[in-house]
């Protein structure tokens, strides 16, 4: 997801990267449809938009138990995939899109994207200090933006073929680890200030970041490497976006279709239910969900599609979900920008939006809100949708980047002018690197 956003590009970034930009505060007036004189693509906002409601269907649902709401079912860790697929594209976007450049101007668009990346991660270790119920994502998207600064010169082709093997290896890597050398240490969590208090503390908040936590780099690199691939693509075609929902769909469904296959006539529950005591339908209910990682009870956990698990097929339904969306936004905002304006305002402040729905969880306590949660049902949820989506619509147009987007931009971009200005005075730095 494109938390952090950035300002006015040259035009010469729609014209690299087919289409536009998928920066949801690139421009200060009312939301329009992508066209040649905005290069915007405002389904990518809409999309960010999606994601950032689905956040808070997740947070804010009275009836977070499975398997009893669907609702919570539908919307849990794919919310976050959709987040993370959409942060590669802002970074491929960000990098030139279908036209990556060299040089200086890519040298420039780097430490664009490593000054947001330090930001979000910093951003997160605050959030991560209120304490909530809610687990913060930014440590992560943080660090999968610096994963990202080696990546920005790689093909398409290579991309997609890295997401593939990662989502295979990555998650295969991580159970291995979990099992024998490093353990659960630290699972469910994510890092805080506290892991910057010593050596010791930094390893574990690292084992955290990158194997044990709720948002492992190990195995949401995929997601971060598929969205890359998407975003070099030319996403102003019409051609493009079909295939993107075709392939979605048909990757959503072949994942979840060949999971169940395994875990139910293959007996995929059946070996986890043996292996831990107890019988196929606690098995079935236990993997509904996970807390960012396959539980290393038995190997057939792999197979499963659990919800923030981290499994193979977990990974590839989510993001042939994320493809979907992607590709029928692109499509529906352009033809009707004014019915999706609303969502579309809610992408343009997500990183504001995100965070300040978990300021209002810490604000109101887990008290008041458990007995919110008792005397109004849904009410809640409804408020935070709707005053979200009616803020985003004022805030968008009349003060253009959210209230956390413009700094983050603004320093962004005085770091790289400070590069530009570095290289001006050293004329013996301009060839080529």
């Amino acid at each position: 997801m494109d938390l952090v956003t950035r300002g006015s590009e040259p035009q010469r970034l729609h014209q690299q990267s087919g289409g536009g930009s998928a920066d949801p505060a690139a421009t200060t007036g009312p939301i329009r449809a992508a066209s040649p004189s905005t290069g915007r693509l405002i389904g990518l906002d809409a999309a960010r938009g999606l994601a950032v409601l689905g956040m808070f269907v997740a947070h804010f649902n009275p009836y977070q138990t499975f398997p009893d709401s669907m609702l919570q079912a539908l919307v849990s860790g794919r919310s976050a995939g959709l987040f993370a697929v959409l942060a590669g594209i802002t970074t491929a976007l960000l990098s030139g899109g279908s036209r990556p450049p060299s040089g200086l101007d890519m040298r420039e668009r780097r430490l664009r994207i490593a000054v947001r990346a330090v930001l979000l991660f910093a951003v997160g270790l605050v959030l991560s200090a209120m304490d909530v119920s809610v687990k913060e994502i930014l440590t992560a998207y943080g660090a999968l933006f610096l994963l990202a600064l080696p990546l920005l010169r790689v093909r398409p082709r290579h991309l997609a073929v890295a997401a593939a093997v990662s989502a295979v290896a990555g998650p295969v890597l991580s159970y291995a680890l979990r099992s024998g050398v490093v353990g659960a240490n630290g699972a469910g969590e994510t890092m805080v200030f506290g892991n910057f208090t010593g050596p010791a503390a930094l390893g574990n908040g690292l084992l955290v970041l990158t194997v044990t936590g709720v948002y492992p780099l190990l195995t949401w690199l995929p997601f971060l490497l598929a969205g890359m691939a998407v975003g070099r693509l030319r996403l102003g075609e019409a051609a493009v976006r079909r295939r993107l929902v075709v392939a979605g769909v048909s990757l959503t469904v072949a994942a979840y279709g060949l999971s169940w296959l395994l875990m139910n006539p293959l007996g995929g529950f059946a070996r986890i239910a043996a292996a831990t005591g107890t019988d196929v339908a606690r098995a079935r209910e236990a993997a509904t969900t996970a807390v960012g990682v396959v539980p290393t009870v038995h190997p057939a956990a792999l197979l499963t599609t659990a919800s923030h698990s981290g499994a193979p097929l977990e990974i590839a339904g989510v993001v042939g979900l994320a493809l979907a969306i992607v590709g029928i936004l692109l499509v529906l905002a352009d033809r009707a920008p004014r019915v999706f304006a609303p969502l579309t305002a809610v992408g343009r402040v997500a990183l504001s939006a995100y965070v300040g729905h978990i300021v209002v969880i810490w604000a109101l306590g887990p008290d008041l809100i458990a007995r919110l949660f008792i005397s109004t049902g849904y009410l809640l949820l409804v408020v935070m949708v709707v005053g979200t989506t009616g803020l985003a619509a004022v805030w968008t147009r009349w003060a253009g980047q959210g209230p956390l987007e413009r700094p983050v931009s603004h320093l962004s971009k005085s770091a790289a002018a400070l590069l530009i200005r570095r290289h001006r005075r050293h004329p013996e730095n301009r060839r080529s690197r």
